[in-house]
């Protein structure tokens, strides 16, 4: 019995030593990305998602907040208070864009200090010997009178895209992806991606909802697909490799029509 101990001893802990460790994604954002109250309301953020994706090696700590700006997020130590608790080898998902060009005084941002505020995220995480993502902010249901899909961010996507190519940074273009995936539904049916439905529906919104920028589940699962698709054509490794493929292919099957209109193939 005594050897039989010691022979397993060396295998335990050999198994323990190679057990790889868990991998922490940590979001920045706003609240299309923050994680909402499923008994409350059929709202959610697409961050609150993501987690469906992966196997148990990822570990998602959602850390946005609704309202916020690269401005207010950094100003009220939001953004300190993540990188505190960062680890090196950790990843951080850096989306925002909303509200920096939001008509409230507190939380705008001109594209170019927006474009500062994001270059000093990036060098934080880089300091801490982590993983910076940029992310365009997600596309809104905009459509002109003749039901002609247009981008409603303006200016601010770009910066994300330069920084992005000047500071060699992964990017995950989600106000591009995703407005193709609207476009190809078009004004009526686009709307089950977001907020946006009419009066009986839920018990709490007897008068219906028109939101075009926030998420019900159907536009956050497909936002948090097209970002697991992103990880995917970016090779993010070890992300890539932490892939739930049975929840992606049902998800597939799910999105299939609207994949089929969209302009690159998934």
């Amino acid at each position: 019995m005594q050897k039989l101990l010691w022979f397993l001893v060396p295998i335990c802990c050999s198994s323990w030593f190679f057990h790889q460790q868990p991998i922490t994604i940590w979001l920045a954002g706003d609240s299309t990305m923050q994680p909402y109250d499923t008994s409350r309301t059929p709202q959610r953020g697409w961050g609150q998602e993501l987690y469906r994706f992966f196997d148990h090696d990822i570990i998602i700590k959602n850390k946005a907040r609704g309202g916020r700006s690269t401005k207010t997020f950094i100003n009220e130590g939001l953004w300190q208070q993540l990188i505190d608790s960062l680890q090196p080898g950790d990843w951080v998902f850096i989306q925002f864009g909303h509200n920096d060009h939001s008509s409230k005084p507190e939380r705008y941002t001109s594209p170019d200090q927006y474009q500062d505020n994001l270059k000093k995220m990036v060098m934080d995480v880089l300091q801490k010997q982590a993983h910076p993502v940029l992310l365009t902010p997600i596309a809104m249901r905009t459509f002109d009178q003749a039901g002609h899909y247009h981008d409603g961010h303006g200016a601010y996507p770009d910066k994300v895209r330069q920084l992005a190519k000047e500071m060699h940074v992964p990017l995950i273009d989600l106000d591009k992806s995703f407005g193709e995936a609207i476009a190809a539904l078009g004004p009526d049916s686009s709307k089950a991606f977001f907020m946006n439905f009419v009066p009986g529906m839920y018990p709490g919104y007897p008068q219906g909802h028109q939101d075009n920028t926030h998420l019900r589940e159907t536009g956050a699962l497909l936002v948090a697909w097209l970002t697991i698709h992103d990880i995917q054509k970016l090779q993010l490794h070890p992300l890539d490799q932490h892939i739930r493929k049975v929840f992606w292919d049902d998800l597939r099957k799910k999105y299939e029509p609207v994949i089929q209109q969209m302009k690159n193939e998934y």
